[in-house]
């Protein structure tokens, strides 16, 4: 397999195919970090991301200076386009109305259950979104995307170390901000 500073050299000198051989490597790994900063709910806000992450990557190959692993500032890149999308004003958690929930309850065989684990889904979520930016990412990467420590360090950019130490404060945290909301046994 060519290495991508070959692969980059030959998208910089215009071949096409080079650079959708760095896309079919890079773009699962780029969607996943932007579903990890943006949340479960914004697929496809993730989705919009990646694409946007690609365009902006492909006008601006020829000002890379390979200073850095051609991973690192692209994923530098869609966390920087990922955040700048989240912190626009359209930009919202989804909130679960009583409408909703009530919906919910009634198609849930156990509706109680159901009801209770929804508001505690939301509660986490919410307490989740008060986190800096790098905590969320590494708490989603690592708990609902099952990435591993190192994988989180190569999305992130940072040393695995680092990881641990984002994961840790996180989930200390966020015990805190569940604390301060009443549910200490989330």
């Amino acid at each position: 397999m060519e290495d991508d500073e070959d692969v980059v050299a030959r998208a910089v000198g215009g071949d096409e195919q080079a650079f959708s051989i760095l896309f079919d490597r890079y773009r699962e790994r780029v969607f996943r970090l932007a579903v990890s900063i943006l949340g479960p709910a914004f697929v496809g806000e993730a989705e919009e991301v990646t694409q946007e992450v690609f365009l902006r990557v492909h006008r601006a190959l020829g000002s890379f200076r390979g200073e850095s692993k051609f991973g690192t500032w692209l994923y530098r890149v869609t966390f920087t386009q990922t955040v700048n999308l989240k912190s626009r004003v359209r930009y919202r958690v989804p909130h679960l109305t009583d409408e909703l929930l009530a919906l919910e309850k009634a198609k849930a065989p156990d509706a109680l259950t159901r009801l209770e684990s929804l508001r505690r889904d939301a509660v986490v979520a919410e307490a989740i979104g008060e986190l800096p930016e790098t905590y969320q990412s590494a708490l989603r990467l690592h708990y609902w995307m099952g990435e591993s420590v190192a994988e989180i360090s190569t999305l992130l950019g940072v040393p695995p170390n680092t990881v641990k130490s984002y994961l840790f404060r996180a989930r200390k945290l966020l015990k805190v901000l569940l604390r301060e909301r009443g549910h200490e046994g989330v």
